[in-house]
Formats: structure tokens, sequence, C-alpha cells
């Protein structure tokens, strides 16, 4: 990780609400998830590496106060030393419903 993206997750609020958004598919149809709002930023952060489907996730993006994050920006949050909750295994989610 770079000096830049610590200093981006270093001043990252996790607490802060957020929003996620999707934007068109190259088909120009709306993906299944058009916006979900979070009471938190870790929990959105969580949601779309964790839970959201690969093909959803391109052209996603997440809304923090007024700052905008997507594809590799909300990786590197994910990644940070200073992401807050417990990350899944692979295996965990693989047992979820």
């Amino acid at each position: 990780m770079s000096s830049m993206d610590t200093t981006m997750s270093e001043a990252f609020d996790y607490g802060a609400s957020a929003e996620l958004f999707s934007s068109r598919g190259r088909s120009g149809r709306r993906q299944p998830l058009d916006y979900r709002r979070f009471a938190s930023a870790a929990e959105a952060l969580r949601f779309a590496i964790e839970d959201l489907a690969p093909r959803f996730f391109v052209g996603a993006y997440l809304q923090v106060e007024e700052s905008r994050y997507q594809g590799a920006e909300i990786r590197r949050l994910y990644a940070s030393s200073h992401y807050p909750l417990a990350r899944r295994t692979a295996e965990d989610r693989d047992l979820a419903p």
C-alpha cells in the first residue's frame, strides 16, 4: 500500500453513513442494486466486497459525505488495516445462505 493509500484510509471515516449506487450495465438496463443506504461506510464496504456479485460491482460507487469511491478505491478501503469490521473468509461466504 502506498503512502497515499495509507493517508486516504487513515482520513476515511468508516463510521459515517454511506450510500452505494450502481450504474447502468453495458446493456443499458438497470442492475438489481440501484441504491442502498448504510448506517456506516464500513458496512457498505463489506456489502460491496463480500455480498455484491462481481458483475454488479463494476460501475458501482460508494458515496460517503461529499466523496465518491469506485472499484480500486473501495477495495483499498476494505483491505486497509484501519477497516474496523471482521472480514468474512471465502469459506464463510460459501456457507452464507
